[in-house]
């Protein structure tokens, strides 16, 4: 009894096995994505920088780095990925969930340097014309490209989606992007063909511009997720099952924050001051139960009680 009325009287938190075992597997199934996008975007990469050498087609080598950058960004995540397998331990309390934020950042500086890069090779080749060989060759690099791209996009933001990923959702808007990017290379291709010297290295800058917008949108991402932002829809699902709750009289502060791609709630509610201790209790896990059944990817939630006034 004495532990009963202890555990009652504290804040209390259950990670259910069930739950623990199904994130584990998630983060199984992102390293699977990871690496099979690093083996089809590696190859696609390999294949243009041998036509790259050939044409000479700066539009061509900005599509080839930037693939290549795609491709890399598949280790930090994979690390993240193996990371938030470890256990909590009473450093890491939380457990290491928070190393996908950190790979974000890592995905973010990588993109933002293989637009530097693009755009300054651009430049030197628009200051400094010279004419683009084979062309049919980068032609077929650049559908290639497209098509790996867009390949890589739908596989990456499926799995990203399903197990709540934001990282591996953004990694996967990236490669869209890349594969959109690719076809603008035939374009310089055929500005080539029609003897326009500068419709290569202009879209390399077209290529730069289309990079810089979709950083923008990951950083945006990325920076919700460090400065622990959800979607307001989340809080309202989850304000509206604790007041459903038998028992709960109102709800105080709620707070939610992503730590991996699982979810962690705190919430205060008031239950009526005439209940026992162990009565509250009850409430408290029932609210608990509630919380884990609304919101989606919820992976604990600690509950605190607090009572009506009481005369």
């Amino acid at each position: 009894m004495r532990h009963r009325v202890a555990h009652a009287l504290r804040p209390h938190s259950h990670d259910t096995a069930d739950r623990v075992d199904r994130a584990m597997e998630t983060s199984a199934e992102g390293l699977r994505t990871l690496w099979t996008s690093l083996a089809v975007l590696g190859a696609t990469a390999l294949l243009q920088a041998v036509i790259v050498v050939l044409s000479g087609s700066v539009a061509l080598l900005g599509d080839t780095v930037h693939n290549a950058a795609d491709a890399l960004t598949a280790v930090p995540l994979g690390i993240a990925f193996l990371l938030g397998r470890r256990a909590a331990n009473r450093r890491y309390t939380y457990g290491y969930g928070r190393a996908e934020d950190l790979a974000g950042v890592a995905i973010v500086l990588t993109v933002a340097a293989s637009a530097v890069f693009t755009a300054v090779t651009a430049a030197e080749r628009l200051l400094h014309p010279r004419p683009v060989d084979h062309l049919v060759a980068v032609a077929a690099a650049a559908l290639v490209g497209c098509l790996g791209n867009e390949w890589v996009a739908r596989y990456r933001i499926r799995t990203g989606r399903r197990i709540g990923s934001a990282a591996l959702v953004a990694d996967g808007v990236h490669a869209r992007t890349d594969g959109l990017t690719s076809l603008a290379v035939l374009a310089g291709a055929a500005g080539a063909g029609l003897g326009l010297r500068w419709a290569d290295p202009l879209v390399g800058l077209l290529i730069t511009a289309a990079i810089l917008w979709v950083l923008r949108g990951s950083v945006r991402e990325v920076g919700r997720r460090l400065m622990d932002g959800v979607d307001p829809g989340l809080v309202d699902a989850a304000e509206e099952a604790l007041r459903a709750v038998d028992g709960v009289r109102g709800v105080g502060a709620l707070r939610m924050r992503w730590i991996g791609h699982s979810l962690r709630a705190e919430a205060d509610v008031v239950v009526d001051g005439e209940l026992t201790v162990v009565a509250a209790h009850r409430v408290a896990e029932a609210a608990e139960r509630a919380l884990i059944r609304a919101v989606p990817r919820l992976l604990a939630a600690t509950v605190h009680v607090d009572h009506t006034p009481v005369a």
